[in-house]
């Protein structure tokens, strides 16, 4: 997830304080992983810097200085670009999943094990995503479909990996 371009794109919705970009992005993006109040102000600090943001008004609150911030041009522009850009298809060839397959063979450690936990953890997980999907709304229901798909895939690939741990075994341990 690249922050500082999901939080142009929110500023080209309509300009904000950083609170609000918080909330906005805990409420659409940060499901399980909410965004630091520091790294808001960092990353809006950094936009400013790079002409991609300005402040256009500050009023005073109880802490610090409410400031208010519109998207420029130019960064209008990278959101523009950002969105018309294809994604990096996944999975990439180099995973921990792998790793740890490899590595536990490697090793004389037991594989197997490794994997059975690791189904386990993706099943939990995979009852966490539907428990969401079945009680909240549409954003959530597409987020917990994106995630549930992704572990169905690696629970077919622990399925595969398991079934020829003895072939891999041999291939990587000569």
């Amino acid at each position: 997830m690249s922050v500082p371009l999901t939080l142009l794109g929110l500023l080209e919705r309509e300009p904000s304080h950083g609170y609000d970009l918080k909330r906005d992005y805990d409420a659409f993006f940060g499901r399980g992983k909410p965004l630091p109040f520091g790294q808001v102000y960092s990353t809006l600090s950094r936009l400013a810097r790079d002409g991609k943001v300005v402040i256009s008004d500050v009023a005073p609150g109880s802490g610090p200085d409410r400031k208010r911030y519109i998207i420029t041009d130019v960064g209008a522009t990278e959101v523009e670009q950002w969105l018309t850009q294809p994604v990096d298809p996944e999975p990439h060839l180099q995973t921990v999943l792998f790793a740890k397959v490899v590595l536990a063979l490697m090793l004389d450690r037991p594989a197997a094990e490794y994997l059975d936990t690791q189904r386990r953890a993706h099943l939990h997980r995979m009852r966490e995503l539907t428990e969401i999907k079945r009680a909240g709304g549409l954003v959530d229901a597409l987020l917990a479909d994106h995630g549930l798909y992704h572990l169905e895939a690696d629970l077919r690939w622990i399925e595969m990996t398991s079934a020829r741990l003895d072939a891999l075994r041999k291939e990587v341990r000569p």
